[in-house]
C-alpha cells in the first residue's frame, strides 16, 4: 500500500507553461516546460526522493543547487543524475537511486 505524503514543493507562478510527461517510480506525471527533475518530482503527486537514513522521514534534496549527492535519481538511459540540476524533457522515466 502506497503511503500518502504531503506535497514538498507547491507551485505559485509559471502556471502557464506547457506542460511535459514523465515516469517517476513507474507512475506517470506531469510538470512544467523547464521545470528541473526535482521540481517536476517535488511538485507532483506527494513524491519525495529517498527515504532519510536518520529518522523516519522523506528525503527532498538537500542544496538545491548541484555540490551535494542528496538528490541522485536514476534517469532511464543516463544513469544516475542530480535531479536538481537536470532539466526535465518529455519522456523521461526516472526512478529513485
Amino acid at each position: 500500500m502506497r503511503q500518502e505524503v504531503a506535497l514538498r514543493l507547491v507551485r505559485l507562478v509559471d502556471q502557464d507553461r506547457p506542460e511535459i510527461s514523465f515516469t517517476f517510480e513507474d507512475r506517470a506525471m506531469t510538470a512544467r516546460q523547464g521545470d528541473t527533475l526535482l521540481t517536476a518530482i517535488l511538485a507532483g503527486d506527494g513524491a519525495f526522493l529517498r527515504e532519510s537514513e536518520f529518522g523516519d522521514g522523506h528525503r527532498a534534496g538537500f542544496c538545491l543547487m548541484g555540490a551535494c549527492q542528496d538528490c541522485r535519481v536514476v534517469l532511464e538511459g543516463s544513469g544516475r543524475v542530480r535531479a536538481c540540476t537536470t532539466l526535465l524533457q518529455p519522456g523521461m522515466r526516472v526512478r529513485r537511486a
